[in-house]
């Protein structure tokens, strides 16, 4: 969708930026808080004293109900971690990159929520030129995702990334709004 670019276009706008998947990772890694009970639950997902990412999908492909037992460890943590961020940050202005926000009904955290939108098709492509998935991964993620049209409805701003200046753009005019508001 071009999460990442807005997030750093935010950022360089002199916002603070805290990003849910960087969370999960630090959560994963060796001595993370996820570790332990992660290697309690799942004992084969870990690897090095961290979590395997590589190991859960194949934990989840395998069994219909790891993921919600998964979910119901990592995002208690990740709330926990979102939480110090918010409370230690000095910025006017925190944005939080959160890929499941609605999925989660993490929602109604937020002072506004802006949705980050490229059309399926342009969506596809950036997936599939990263390498990292296969068709049928990207199509099984989506299935478990609420549809971008009703994200894009349930958000305050809509900042469309098929273009960078388009992007950049509607990020100006998402600051200028809050901006206005404070």
């Amino acid at each position: 969708m071009g999460k990442s670019t807005t997030a750093a276009m935010f950022a360089a706008a002199g916002c603070a930026v805290w990003d849910a998947d960087a969370a999960v990772h630090r959560l994963y890694a060796k001595g993370g808080a996820a570790v332990a009970p992660m290697a309690a639950a799942f004992p084969l997902a870990i690897r090095d004293d961290s979590v395997s990412r590589d190991a859960l999908r194949t934990i989840i492909q395998a069994d219909r109900t790891a993921l919600p037992r998964i979910e119901s460890i990592v995002h208690p943590l990740v709330r926990d971690d979102r939480a110090a961020f918010a409370a230690e940050t000095k910025a006017d202005i925190a944005v939080f990159d959160i890929p499941l926000l609605f999925e989660t009904g993490s929602e109604g955290e937020f002072d506004a929520v802006a949705c980050v939108f490229v059309g399926p098709d342009e969506q596809r492509s950036r997936v599939m030129a990263r390498g990292t998935m296969s068709e049928a991964q990207f199509e099984q993620i989506l299935a478990k995702q609420m549809p971008i049209e009703d994200k894009c409805a349930r958000s305050d701003y809509i900042i469309p990334t098929d273009t960078l200046e388009g992007a950049q753009a509607a990020v100006q005019d998402v600051l200028s709004q809050i901006k206005g508001r404070v």
